[in-house]
């Protein structure tokens, strides 16, 4: 009979013992709760002991934990506008006040302050600065007055904020167009401002080679006016020695030129009197001091002159 009381027995003091024995892993920490009072704080791992049925355990984690806010338009000291996203790392450092800040929600409800907390801090430091700071190395020193009033805020909550960064700082959507339209205008005036100065220096080159060409070819001129003038000068000397060598016999070349010039074609016509002194070489190869030799008992009979339109004959 008394196996059969002590077996249940020995059941009911095993669980009561197993409950009130809780073990707390080197990734966590502990609170032991009567009922909803915290009544002591486990933060070593290792094995804990409460009272079965009476007390309860909460596990949170010792671990630094992340968080990623949700974008924030913010409006910096230029009035631009920017979209920001930052990401923050925290980590629980007191578990009383956080037990007390966030209740039965636990670590969620941390997120939601926090985030709530940089939400505000992102606007108020940024609202300070300029897009140059921004986008420059002084957004060090940003992120930094931003994780001191994380830090600040978050020590009501007990958690430790270890750091904040800005991961995006970005346009509205509204005004990437407006942005972009700038930019392809900048783009299009630079453009333009090379296009002319490429076609202002092609009109210098231009203009370089015309006077070039011009200067070129009135050069040429003179001298082909300078050779010419000395070719004329020299064929005239040659033709006044030739002249003075002999008149006569340069006349009758000069006649014949000009009858060859003159009677050239089937269709040439001269309306001339008979006597005219052009014809002298054609009534005798002596011309006028032929005929002024010869008498006028005598006359040399005169050669047959070609027929010319128009003009007279002699019977």
């Amino acid at each position: 009979m008394r196996a059969i009381y002590l077996v249940p027995a020995f059941v009911v003091l095993l669980v009561l013992v197993l409950s009130s024995v809780f073990i707390v892993d080197e990734r966590k920490k502990a609170l032991v709760l009567q009922f909803g009072q915290v009544v002591q704080v486990k933060e070593d791992p290792g094995l804990g002991f409460k009272i079965p049925l009476m007390q309860d355990v909460v596990l949170y984690e010792d671990r630094i934990l992340g968080l990623q806010t949700q974008p924030i338009e913010v409006t910096l000291l230029s009035d631009r506008r920017l979209v920001v996203d930052a990401f923050a790392r925290w980590r629980i450092v007191n578990l009383v006040e956080f037990r007390q800040s966030v209740g039965t929600a636990g670590e969620e409800r941390a997120r939601q302050l926090l985030s709530n907390i940089l939400s505000q801090a992102i606007p108020e430091v940024l609202g300070n600065a300029t897009q140059e700071q921004v986008l420059s190395q002084d957004r060090a020193g940003l992120m930094n007055q931003i994780l001191t009033i994380a830090k600040r805020e978050g020590q009501a909550l007990g958690i430790d904020v270890i750091d904040v960064r800005l991961t995006r700082t970005d346009l509205p959507e509204q005004n990437l167009e407006a942005t972009f339209a700038r930019m392809r205008a900048e783009r299009d005036r630079e453009a333009a401002d090379e296009r002319a100065r490429g076609g202002e220096a092609a009109q210098r080159v231009r203009a370089a080679a015309d006077r070039t060409v011009v200067e070129l070819t009135s050069d040429a001129r003179r001298q082909a006016d300078v050779i010419r003038g000395e070719a004329d000068a020299e064929r005239n000397g040659i033709l006044a020695e030739a002249y003075g060598q002999d008149p006569e016999f340069f006349a009758f070349i000069r006649s014949l030129a000009a009858y060859e010039a003159s009677l050239k074609g089937a269709n040439s016509s001269i309306v001339m009197q008979p006597d005219s002194e052009f014809f002298d070489y054609l009534r005798s190869d002596a011309g006028r001091a032929s005929g002024a030799s010869v008498g006028p008992t005598t006359p040399a009979p005169a050669p047959a002159a070609p027929a010319v339109e128009g003009a007279p004959t002699n019977p």
